[in-house]
């Protein structure tokens, strides 16, 4: 495996096959009368030979023009110079060359049913499963709202799964829920295994099997989700404006320091500060609201929160956040009792 295929294998299999050829690029064609370095080489496509710029030594003939014909051969009126079909798509197997025929053919109905025949004979069973896989992954990401670079991402790493063959016996829904999970940990994007669960409908033991399991034989950029990406996500959720938001990730990053809630999961610290940012300004949000949200039970809501609530003074500058905007009046009575 090369290092330019995505996700390689941590441990390369080792293999006794010979290597393609590949041209030797140090070795260079010079003119043996001037030896001039560097060469100055011309092609003359019209004559088909390879002359010496400087000296006019003929060094080669009967050379192929490589540049464009720039001819037409559309169907249609217009300049249309190009000669090659679509680009090929790396996700799937084969040289993609297949002929397609149109559909159209004033109504008699033989070019459709020429052009079915033709993509049956071509469409193998593997590649046809890939497709439907790659059209399951990009309905589930959509679905959610996450970029198109995660659903590719996640393309991308059920490919390799399936070319290497690492999670045989694991079903495929399984597989799309980790290659997902992992697309979203790799793009930085925070979504939880709760979020992954109910996309796909696969219990989360399963899930966190499939991606110990790709963790551990491929190459992934996954980094630990903490709890300000999260932030962001659930503020939106609940209609919060920005300044609170920001007002919590503050909170978070200081109770990190402090240590206040240390042991906790991020998806625990995240919905007791939102908790505790709302009530602070006025906005107060519900630990149903919150645990609706984040999924999390409004037990352990409130267990974080007690624990903030004791460390209030300690978390929170009250004075600063009245001196910036929309915090006139922010006082620690307004918080709710644990």
């Amino acid at each position: 495996m090369t290092s330019t295929i995505p996700f390689p294998l941590r441990e390369p299999a080792a293999s006794d096959e010979p290597q393609a050829f590949q041209p030797n690029l140090n070795v260079r064609l010079i003119c043996p009368d001037c030896r001039v370095s560097p060469p100055h080489i011309v092609e003359e496509f019209a004559s088909g030979d390879l002359v010496c710029g400087d000296c006019g030594l003929v060094l080669g003939d009967r050379i192929i023009d490589t540049r464009s014909e720039w001819r037409t051969f559309a169907n249609d009126e217009g300049d249309d110079p190009s000669r090659v079909g679509a680009a090929a798509n790396p996700l799937l197997d084969g040289d993609q060359l297949e002929t397609v025929i149109s559909r159209r053919d004033g109504g008699s109905g033989t070019a459709r049913d020429l052009n079915k025949t033709v993509g049956k004979a071509n469409a193998m069973k593997g590649e046809r499963n890939l497709v439907q896989t790659y059209k399951e992954i990009g309905a589930m990401c959509d679905s959610i709202s996450l970029s198109k670079i995660v659903s590719d991402t996640a393309k991308q790493l059920y490919k390799r799964v399936e070319d290497e063959k690492l999670l045989r016996g694991k079903s495929s829904d399984a597989i799309i829920a980790a290659c997902i999970f992992i697309a979203c940990r790799q793009e930085k994007v925070g979504r939880t295994f709760r979020e992954i669960c109910a996309l796909t409908r696969v219990p989360k033991k399963e899930i966190g099997r499939c991606y110990k399991t790709l963790q551990a034989k491929l190459q992934t950029n996954t980094t630990i989700m903490n709890s300000e990406d999260l932030m962001s996500r659930f503020c939106s959720n609940l209609q919060l404006p920005n300044f609170v938001q920001k007002a919590g990730i503050d909170l978070v990053k200081r109770a990190k320091e402090v240590g206040t809630l240390a042991g906790k999961s991020p998806i625990s610290v995240a919905a007791a500060c939102i908790y505790l940012v709302s009530y602070l300004y006025r906005i107060p949000k519900t630990t149903r609201e919150i645990a609706h949200v984040a999924g999390v039970s409004e037990v352990t809501i409130k267990s974080a929160y007690k624990t903030l609530h004791a460390e209030r003074t300690k978390l929170i500058d009250i004075d600063a956040l009245r001196a910036k905007p929309n915090g006139e009046g922010l006082s620690f009575e307004d918080l709710a009792s644990p």
